[in-house]
C-alpha cells in the first residue's frame, strides 16, 4: 500500500483494492475469501506460484518443520507497516509490537477450518507459524532487553539460514547455508563470492519474526478477514504506536511478562483465542485494556476525515470482539455446527469478498 498519514487514507486505498480484485474475480469465476486459512484444499493439491524461490523454499520447509508447506500454500495474514524516526523509536515500537502480538492473534482468530473440516484451533494460521521454521520466525527474546538495538537484530539475522543467492536472474539454492560463511567467501555454490547489499536485502526478506524490522516495521500477527475488520488493524496500531502516552501504556500492559509466559501465550491463543490467560488475566481482559488505549491514542491524534470524523470509528468491530469475547472463529464455528450442517463449502458464499 501507499504511505498514508491517516487510517482514512489506508481504508480508502484498501476499499479500492478490494473493488479491483472482486471485479477481476467475477470475470475469472474466482472467489477471494475473508479468512485466515484456505478451508478446503490440502497442501499437496495446490500448484505453487511459479517463482524460482518457492521451488527452493518448498522442499526446505519439509526439512525444518512440520507445517511450513501449509504456511506457503494455505494461510493468509494481513500486515500493517509502521514507520519510525530513529533507532530508539524503531526498537521501542518493535518491543511493544512483539509484546502485544499474541493479543492480535487472539482477536483476529479466523482460521478454524482447513482441509475441508475442523482443525481444532481458533487460529490455525497462528499455530502453523509455531512449527514452520523456528530459526527464522516467532517472538525474538533479545528485543525485550533494554539495550537491544539494530546491531542485535542484524546479528540474529546473520545466523538465520539462507534460502538462495540470486545471480543474473537465477536463484541458486543455498538453503541452510550461513550468511556469515557467505560474507567470508566460503559458499562453493557461488564460487566463493562475497555478498552485496542486494544479497543482504534478499536474505532479510526470508526471515519471518512476528514483527519484522526493515526500513519500516511489519506487524504480522493477524489472520486475514473481511475488509471492515481489517481496517481496524491499522487503526489499532496507529492508536497504540503513534501517540507517545498510548505507546507507553501499551508497553505497560506487557512489559512484565516473562519470556516463558510470552512463548506459552503465543501457542495458547491459537487454540483458545481470547479465553487464554496471561499473568493471571484472560486475554480478553487485556485486549479490552489494549483497545481502550488505542481508542484514546486515536482521539489524541485527531486525524479527521473529510466528514470531520476521527479514526476511532475503525475500531468498532474490534471493540465488539473484545467486549463480547466472541471472535470471527467462534462465529464461523457456530455457522459450521448450525446452519451449514458441517458443509465447509458454504464459506464460499458467506465469506467471499
Amino acid at each position: 500500500g501507499e504511505i498514508c498519514e491517516s487510517v482514512h487514507c489506508a481504508a480508502a486505498e484498501f476499499a479500492e483494492h478490494i473493488d479491483q480484485i472482486v471485479t477481476v474475480g467475477d470475470q475469472l469465476d474466482i472467489a477471494f475469501l475473508g479468512l485466515g486459512m484456505q478451508p478446503v484444499t490440502r497442501p499437496h493439491e495446490f500448484d505453487l506460484v511459479p517463482k524460482q524461490r518457492y521451488g527452493i523454499m518448498w522442499p526446505y520447509m519439509a526439512r525444518v518443520g512440520t507445517l511450513g508447506q501449509r504456511m506457503m500454500s494455505q494461510t493468509a495474514t494481513v500486515q500493517v507497516n509502521v514507520d519510525y524516526g530513529s533507532e530508539a523509536d524503531a526498537m521501542q515500537k518493535l518491543r511493544v509490537g512483539m509484546g502485544i502480538d499474541p493479543l492480535l492473534t487472539a482477536m483476529f482468530a479466523n482460521s478454524p477450518l482447513s482441509d475441508g473440516d475442523l482443525n481444532g484451533y481458533k487460529s490455525f494460521r497462528g499455530h502453523i507459524w509455531t512449527d514452520t521454521d523456528n530459526a527464522r520466525s516467532g517472538l525474538l527474546r533479545f528485543v525485550f532487553d533494554a539495550g537491544a538495538g539494530f546491531e542485535h537484530y542484524v546479528e540474529w539475522a546473520l545466523d538465520v539460514p539462507m534460502y538462495f543467492v540470486k545471480r543474473d536472474g537465477r536463484y541458486i539454492d543455498v538453503a541452510g547455508r550461513s550468511f556469515r560463511d557467505f560474507m567470508a567467501g566460503r559458499l562453493a555454490e557461488v564460487d566463493g563470492e562475497t555478498p552485496t547489499l542486494k544479497d543482504w536485502a534478499d536474505h532479510t526478506t526470508t526471515i519471518f519474526p512476528e514483527v519484522r524490522l526493515k526500513q519500516y516495521l511489519e506487524m504480522r500477527g493477524a489472520d486475514a478477514g473481511p475488509w471492515t475488520r481489517l481496517c481496524g488493524l491499522p487503526a489499532l496500531w496507529a492508536g497504540l504506536l503513534y501517540d507517545p502516552p498510548s505507546q507507553a501504556a501499551a508497553w505497560d500492559l506487557c512489559k512484565d511478562w516473562t519470556a516463558e509466559q510470552r512463548a506459552a501465550l503465543r501457542g495458547d491463543v491459537t487454540r483458545q483465542g481470547l479465553k487464554a490467560t496471561i499473568a493471571g488475566r484472560t486475554v480478553q481482559d487485556v485486549a479490552r485494556d489494549m483497545l481502550a488505549i488505542a481508542h484514546q491514542g486515536l482521539k489524541n491524534r485527531n486525524r479527521l476525515s473529510g466528514g470531520m470524523v476521527d479514526e476511532t470509528n475503525y475500531l468498532g468491530e474490534l471493540e465488539d470482539i473484545a467486549d463480547t469475547g466472541v471472535t470471527a472463529a467462534e462465529r464461523l464455528l457456530e455457522l459450521y455446527h448450525g446452519a451449514w450442517q458441517g458443509n465447509v463449502g458454504e464459506v464460499f458464499e458467506a465469506f467471499a469478498y
